[in-house]
């Protein structure tokens, strides 16, 4: 089967799309169910229910350094979700469950361009202020409104083995809800409970965050120093 390809500003994408070293920092939030599916409503989609009236967000910077989409900054909010049509409820419904990404902004004008056309990802020009040294942070600006600041505790190694999973997320654009599946391999992962601060700006995207009750402790947060992705094309579900 010939492999499917994408024209972006004048570059050919053969899929899958790789990405063959990225850096990672993410933390997890507990919030409350109801807020978050009013916030992704319009997907279509129904939020993961892994507690009782609780729902997971996860707020993510990546430093692509290496891949087929160039060198990028990425900033995403997603929130899990189950597969379409289903209702599976408590904490092994999360065995199922997909990323809904919601925000992703991003700082190189190329990966908007292919994250929008191939995937549906709700990619916008965005900037960047991070902070490197003992203590890793960031700052994120659109249209030059302040959206959020986040700065992480070190955590202890993970695992000392690289560890590959396959996983999907969730898009929605023009009306049309699409599934990614991707696949990546995790080396120099470190974590901890806790370990993230926030502070929200008065951007649209960081009162949709506030409605979650952001800014609050995280449940868990983690940096990868290796990350490696192959995604493939997007389907659309509905």
């Amino acid at each position: 089967m010939t492999a499917s390809q994408h024209t972006i500003a004048g570059t050919v994408l053969t899929m899958p799309v790789r990405i063959r070293k990225a850096k990672q920092h993410m933390a997890m939030f507990s919030v409350d169910a109801d807020a978050a599916q009013r916030m992704i409503g319009y997907s279509g989609l129904r939020v993961c229910r892994y507690l009782p009236g609780r729902a997971i967000v996860v707020l993510m910077l990546m430093h692509y350094l290496d891949g087929d989409l160039g060198e990028y900054h990425e900033f995403g909010t997603s929130v899990m979700v189950n597969p379409p049509g289903s209702n599976a409820k408590g904490p092994r419904a999360l065995r199922s469950a997909g990323a809904f990404i919601h925000h992703l902004p991003v700082d190189q004008p190329f990966t908007l361009e292919a994250g929008t056309k191939i995937w549906g990802y709700p990619k916008v020009m965005a900037d960047f202020a991070v902070r490197e040294g003992r203590q890793f942070g960031f700052a994120l600006t659109v249209d030059g409104q302040f959206v959020i600041d986040m700065e992480f505790g070190r955590g202890l190694p993970f695992s000392l083995t690289p560890r590959h999973q396959q996983q999907r997320t969730y898009s929605h654009r023009d009306g049309v809800t699409r599934e990614t599946s991707f696949e990546h391999t995790l080396a120099g992962v470190r974590t901890r409970f806790g370990g993230a601060r926030i502070r929200l700006g008065d951007h649209p995207y960081a009162k949709e965050l506030a409605s979650l009750g952001l800014p609050k402790r995280a449940m868990v947060s983690s940096s990868v120093d290796n990350v490696q992705m192959t995604f493939g094309d997007a389907q659309e579900i509905s």
